[in-house]
């Protein structure tokens, strides 16, 4: 059975315009490669008509990939989301109950997921852990350091 993933909209549209990108350009590129790799003689010991060949194998696998995940995409209407519980998409304002630092993450699905932005996938143990979490509730998460409390202090869309 397909997994289902949910996007944002940018999210959606940057994996697009990926997709767009690897039929066009990558294919030209890449039958470029081969074009040139085959005029260099016998093809029987050629090492550089094997690797592009290589090559276009690797890149029509990720397009197929690709096309795997969008058609098995979904966008999340954000206005929809329930900011009385922690879901995907939401902004989550948390408070780690050791050292008392506070972070501010947006649950997002795996391919989204940028720390640097401040977005954590929902399949990270911490996304893991306060998925379906109220504000005021302690999410206790094992990561591979230990287990770790967070108090949830916001959520917001």
């Amino acid at each position: 059975m397909a997994k289902i993933s949910y996007y944002t909209e940018e999210g959606l549209n940057r994996l697009k315009a990926e997709l767009v990108e690897l039929k066009t350009k990558g294919r030209t590129a890449i039958a470029r490669q081969i074009a040139e790799a085959r005029d260099k003689g016998d093809l029987s010991e050629n090492a550089e008509y094997d690797a592009a060949k290589d090559a276009q194998g690797l890149h029509e696998l990720k397009i197929s990939k690709l096309e795997e995940v969008l058609s098995n995409a979904r966008v999340l209407d954000e206005s929809t989301i329930d900011v009385s519980q922690v879901s995907v998409l939401s902004k989550v304002k948390i408070k780690n109950k050791k050292n008392g630092a506070e972070m501010t993450y947006m649950l997002v699905s795996e391919e989204e997921a940028d720390l640097k932005t401040g977005r954590i996938s929902v399949g990270s143990p911490i996304g893991k852990g306060l998925l379906g979490k109220h504000v005021g509730d302690i999410a206790e998460i094992k990561v591979p350091a230990g287990v770790l409390e967070f108090e949830v202090i916001e959520i917001a869309r």
